[in-house]
Order: structure tokens, then sequence, then C-alpha cells
């Protein structure tokens, strides 16, 4: 399971809502949610439009999306 903590406070930083970021990433918001809660798992390509909407460097990528709950 992946711990998305860093994300999701990126996400309010750079959005607001989850609402609004899924909008932004062209996915529906309960489908954000899936993802968020480890359901669903993220494209390739939503991780790369993730990191051009919220402003996340690419060797980043791991500390959002790849982070290991523990």
């Amino acid at each position: 399971m992946w711990d998305y903590s860093k994300l999701r406070g990126k996400i309010r930083e750079v959005c607001g809502t989850q609402d609004a970021f899924a909008s932004e990433l062209g996915i529906g918001r309960v489908s954000l949610s899936q993802r968020l809660n480890n359901q669903l798992e993220f494209s390739q390509d939503e991780i790369f439009k993730s990191c051009d909407i919220l402003g996340i460097k690419k060797i980043e990528i791991p500390e959002y999306f790849f982070n290991l709950k523990v």
C-alpha cells in the first residue's frame, strides 16, 4: 500500500481541493479518491500530468507516489 499523505498535502496546497485537482487531471473525484485510497493505481500518464499540475519535479515522483505505508 502506498502512503499518499504528501501528495494529498501538495494537492491542497496547489489546487485547494481534491475536486479541483481531479478536474484538472481529467478524472472524476471518485476516481481520484479510489487512487488516493489504494483501490486503483495511478497510470504513468496520470503521474506525469499530476507532476505538471502540482509542480513536482520528476526526481521527486517516488516521494509522492511510491512511498510505502509503514
